[in-house]
């Protein structure tokens, strides 16, 4: 981990001092030589014509400093006005540029008077606007300071020259995407400064800026959502995301002050809302820095609903990262503080009504769970089927025919899985599956039972091509008084399915009703023990027969 972070480090100090060369150094070499060739072109050629070899037989730059006290006086005070001009220039443009930056992104003005570049060019223009107010009373009748007037003729080239690239410097500072990483560094910095000491008053102020930055992030995100401005929002919250993967790997270090709530961010919103109790057990559970970054996602979230979905979409992956990288760390706390937002995200989009939204959503929990299984982390597993169940439900009281299916096709997924990965609580998961099923109460929900049926019969195809007959019995028992109708039915559908590939472009890419041919092929086992003939063998059969009837 050392040799990494040392490589990091010489890493971003060439990447550093590459953007030096290319933004600055080569600009102002440029422009400074273009500008001396030129001017001491012409002048030397001046020189000749004019005769400038009689008498003393001086060369051009011997003869240029020659100043004659009586006729630069005028000059010198000229150097001074110049400087001075150039600086208004300066100022007035960054201050539009800056104040409308400000405008959309809270905080824009204070970063730009932290960074030590402008400050740095801001205050050399100072100084040079004051030589040169000192440097023009300085020439006297019989004495020109050469030294102090060349060091001026110097610094004002400089000044001139570098306007140019502080201008192209300035407009990329204020981009959104380099605001908001500087934003996420400024967060992360604060962290460096206030998590690993015992000094309490460093800790609370380090916890202050790590709040306020987050909801500057949110509030960039907020204002993109506004504009239209996707590219932006999503970089700001993937920022936050960054920013909590790089604090997990360091969060075992921190010290106990820094994870609890501090003083100072205690009086913010999101925390004096809170119910004491729960404040005190999100404070024993050492998880508020990403409690906060997940209340803000879940803002966002609810803000940006049916207006840029895929913003939902976004939130909802790095939601899953956080959650995989707890589970790796072995973070069991912040694992299900993971899955309460991802549940409040699937809540949220039920009241919306979105079915595509919460059709992404339900993609990305249902691989977070299978990370888990494949982390090993039993409990939080068997939670996390018990809330899809729930959700399923709801979704079918809802009427919400396409989300109760793909709730049922990840619970397959899900079951499949764990044979894989061959866990010893398996049996729990397909319990809870067939536990999904609800009797009809009214014909809008057939569909809806039609689709958690096929999802059980896919799991019992898969179940046979890798010998659990057992587990594809206790299906084929659950499906039983199924109506005859329903059954062929559904044998038809998932027969009929020999693409992989859905007929419409879809995040998760592949049908759900989809099976390799040797699973395919397992169909006719399984719905031979329900007494289901293929459709063409059978009389046709009366639309009265696929009837309402409680499920099992």
């Amino acid at each position: 981990m050392v040799m990494t972070r040392s490589a990091e480090t010489r890493t971003d100090r060439g990447s550093s001092l590459h953007d030096f060369r290319r933004r600055w150094l080569v600009p102002m070499i440029f422009l400074t030589a273009t500008a001396l060739v030129l001017f001491f072109g012409f002048y030397s050629l001046d020189h000749v014509l004019s005769g400038g070899r009689l008498g003393n037989g001086i060369g051009p730059l011997e003869r240029y400093g020659e100043f004659d006290p009586a006729s630069i006086t005028d000059a010198v005070s000229s150097l001074a006005g110049m400087i001075a001009a150039v600086f208004g220039i300066v100022i007035t443009v960054v201050s539009i540029v800056v104040q409308l930056s400000a405008n959309r992104y809270t905080g824009v003005a204070r970063m730009f008077l932290r960074d030590r570049l402008n400050i740095a060019v801001m205050g050399y223009y100072v100084v040079t606007c004051v030589c040169g107010v000192w440097l023009s009373v300085s020439i006297k009748t019989n004495f020109v300071p050469h030294v102090a007037l060349t060091a001026m003729l110097i610094a004002t080239t400089l000044g001139l020259v570098v306007m140019a690239p502080f201008f192209g410097y300035v407009f990329w500072f204020l981009e959104p995407q380099n605001i908001v990483q500087r934003i996420r560094a400024e967060a992360f910095r604060a962290v460096r400064e206030g998590a690993f000491g015992a000094d309490p008053n460093p800790t609370l102020d380090a916890q202050m800026r790590v709040v306020t930055a987050m909801e500057e992030l949110t509030d960039v995100t907020s204002n993109s959502i506004s504009s239209k401005d996707k590219i932006i929002a999503g970089f700001a919250v993937d920022a936050v995301k960054d920013f909590i993967l790089d604090y997990l790997e360091q969060k075992a270090k921190t010290s106990e002050r820094w994870l609890a709530i501090g003083a100072k961010i205690r009086a913010n919103p999101d925390f004096i809302a809170m119910d004491p109790e729960s404040l005190v057990d999100l404070e024993h559970r050492r998880t508020w820095v990403e409690w906060k970054a997940m209340r803000q996602y879940l803002g966002i979230y609810n803000e940006s609903l049916e207006s840029m979905r895929d913003i939902n979409y976004l939130i909802a992956i790095d939601t899953r990262y956080i959650g995989e990288a707890a589970g790796r760390l072995g973070d069991m706390d912040l694992v299900r503080l993971v899955f309460r937002f991802m549940n409040s995200y699937i809540r949220a989009t039920l009241n919306s009504r979105d079915v595509r939204t919460a059709y992404n959503v339900l993609n990305q929990y249902r691989l977070l769970v299978e990370a888990m299984i494949r982390q090993g982390h039993e409990s939080i597993v068997i939670e996390a089927i018990g809330f899809l169940n729930y959700y399923g439900h709801v979704s079918f009281d809802m009427k919400l025919t396409f989300v109760t299916e793909t709730i049922a096709y990840d619970f397959s997924s899900l079951c499949q899985v764990a044979n894989e990965q061959k866990v010893g609580y398996e049996h729990r998961l397909l319990e809870s599956f067939l536990q999904l099923d609800r009797p009809l109460r009214s014909e809008s929900q057939e569909q809806a039972l039609l689709g958690v049926r096929k999802a059980q019969s896919k799991l019992a195809a898969y179940y046979l091509t890798v010998d659990e007959e057992a587990k594809a019995r206790l299906i084929c028992e659950d499906m039983r008084h199924e109506p005859y109708g329903r059954l062929q039915a559904i044998r038809a559908a998932l027969e009929g399915v020999t693409a992989k590939d859905f007929w419409e472009i879809i995040d998760r890419g592949r049908n759900f009703e989809y099976m390799p041919e040797p699973q395919r092929a397992r169909l006719v086992e399984f719905f031979g023990w329900l007494g289901v003939q293929p459709q063409e063998q059978q009389e046709p059969v009366p639309p009265s027969s696929v009837a309402i009837s409680s499920s099992s």
